[in-house]
């Protein structure tokens, strides 16, 4: 946060060129009173010690002076304004595998309930102000289901109705596919469109893909690459197990029960080297903390961001020169030792706070 000074009537502020020459009078009758003074001791006998002030009446004319200088800067109003200099916020991209092997039950529920969970947990833990977070499914054909959005009811509505299970039916051949570059791709179209919609945004793009790394499709190394030309890492969070577990029965177009084809594992080296290729980071639920996952992320994020500059409200300052000017006046008469100078002052005083009054009620 930085601070400056402006004025909202600078044409004023050339008066303060006549308190300037004053000053130099002043200054001047100082010196010429010191010299006064030293030639008194010098030449000047009496039968009594005679006491002379240093200056006088002399510092009444000074704050009288700084008094003036201090009401002519109030009349070109002073403004104090203040500038916020901060980070842009973040896009987060989820990417979620939702293939047949999101059912497999190796970790609490299913890895696509522990995958929801977390990203919950990742919408707690963005600010919402100018965070933003979108959300598409993937298997052998991707859909999105939240655009960019800075709501966070939106997102956790979504999430909420998501929970159970994923949108894709298990009686679907498709859905025993994991195609990466669907999800990239589509990832990439939801950023697009927000910059159709709502112009280019300084917040820092990331995708974060939740997925177990089974069955691969499509042209991985092309997607990422893609994904890179657009300037957004690609981080990865496995989940699974690396025990695994087995994969769900389906039916067939005939409605027969198909038994599972096996045994389903986290991938972690192919998650790995997808995190690497991509620029981003693997994180792995069970193993790393959400919390400390969902902060890693973010905070990857915000350093990517580039600064913004906000201006803050402007604060009017004038008051605080009348007040100091008016205090000046009053502290100089301290030093007057005539009743008439007195007098005067006190007249002075109080058509300056009639003039005022009138003024500003």
């Amino acid at each position: 946060m930085r601070e400056g000074l402006q004025f909202g009537a600078p044409q004023f502020l050339w008066l303060l060129a006549a308190p300037a020459v004053l000053l130099v009078a002043w200054c001047w009758r100082v010196w010429r009173r010191w010299s006064d003074l030293r030639s008194l001791r010098a030449h000047r006998t009496i039968p009594i010690r005679e006491r002379f002030g240093v200056a006088g009446d002399l510092p009444f004319w000074l704050c009288l002076l700084l008094a003036s200088a201090a009401l002519i800067i109030a009349t070109a109003r002073p403004q104090g304004v203040t500038t916020v200099v901060g980070r842009a916020g973040v896009d987060i991209v989820v990417l979620q595998d939702g293939s047949a092997s999101m059912h497999v039950t190796d970790v609490p529920g299913n890895r696509w309930q522990r995958a929801m969970t977390f990203l919950r947990l990742l919408g707690d833990s963005l600010s919402w102000n100018d965070d933003r977070l979108a959300l598409t499914v993937f298997a052998h054909i991707a859909t999105p289901q939240i655009r960019l959005t800075r709501d966070p009811n939106t997102v956790f509505f979504f999430l909420d109705h998501l929970f159970v299970r994923p949108p894709f039916r298990l009686d679907d051949d498709t859905t025993w596919d994991t195609n990466l570059e669907q999800g990239i791709a589509w990832g990439l179209r939801l950023i697009e469109k927000d910059r159709e919609i709502h112009g280019p945004s300084p917040n820092a793009k990331l995708f974060v893909m939740l997925s177990d790394g089974e069955s691969w499709s499509g042209e991985v190394a092309r997607s990422i690459e893609l994904a890179g030309q657009a300037h957004v890492p690609l981080n990865v969070i496995g989940v699974g197990t690396l025990s695994g577990g087995m994969l769900p029965v389906s039916r067939d177009a005939d409605g027969a029960e198909v038994p599972s084809p096996g045994r389903s594992r986290l991938d972690r080296p192919s998650l790995q080297r997808i995190a690497a290729a991509g620029g981003g980071q693997y994180f792995e639920l069970g193993r790393d903390v959400d919390r400390e996952i969902a902060n890693a992320i973010i905070d990857a994020g915000r350093r990517q961001a580039p600064t913004t500059t906000e201006e803050g409200q402007v604060q009017e300052l004038y008051w605080r020169f009348l007040a100091a000017g008016v205090a000046l006046a009053v502290f100089g008469t301290v030093f007057l030792r005539e009743r008439a100078e007195l007098g005067l002052q006190l007249v002075a005083a109080l058509a300056t706070a009639i003039a005022l009054s009138s003024v500003l009620w």
